[in-house]
């Protein structure tokens, strides 16, 4: 199945990393979205017998925003998770040296695409979790172009589970707006 000792030491780089973050909107601590996403990733995992590497998905869910969201490199999580995290974490990455949303959202599925479908799973999840209700601020183009990029995400990664891609594609139809 998986490593405990893996998820637990991802679990915990993750949880140092991100502290004192909050998730955008509220209150909650930011681990409670990373910890959304693994549980994703874990639950679609347990339903599958053809997953080849359990441990860079679970690994990726934990570290997927710790590059993006906090001071730590990819280097960093090369050397203390192995190349194939380092990998996986840097393609779930957005450019932040590209000049628009749609741009970093292009260049980030295209390296996710050359991942194994592990870190896709990932890049599943975390939009998953991400189309809770919006936060009050979004107005109604915010929120559809919100949905829309989630769907650019379906279509670009569905075939990488069977888990994921239908309960991403549900997500999406119940998504505000429609």
């Amino acid at each position: 199945m998986w490593s405990q000792d893996a998820l637990l030491s991802a679990w915990n780089f993750a949880a140092e990393a991100h502290a004192g973050q909050t998730v955008p909107g509220s209150e909650r601590p930011y681990i409670n979205h990373v910890g959304s996403v693994a549980m994703e990733v874990l639950h679609a995992i347990a339903q599958r017998t053809d997953v080849v590497d359990p441990d860079l998905a679970i690994q990726c869910a934990l570290l997927h925003d710790v590059v993006e969201d906090t001071a730590v490199t990819v280097e960093e999580i090369r050397q203390r998770f192995g190349p194939g995290v380092g990998a996986g974490v840097a393609a779930l990455t957005k450019d932040s040296a590209l000049p628009d949303k749609a741009a970093k959202m292009s260049d980030s599925l295209a390296r996710i695409k050359q991942q194994p479908h592990e870190v896709w799973m990932v890049k599943l999840a975390d939009r998953i979790t991400n189309l809770q209700p919006p936060p009050s601020y979004w107005n109604a183009a915010k929120i559809a172009a919100y949905r829309s990029e989630a769907q650019v995400i379906h279509d670009a990664l569905a075939a990488a589970c069977p888990i994921l891609a239908p309960r991403l594609r549900t997500k999406i139809a119940g998504y505000p707006g429609l």
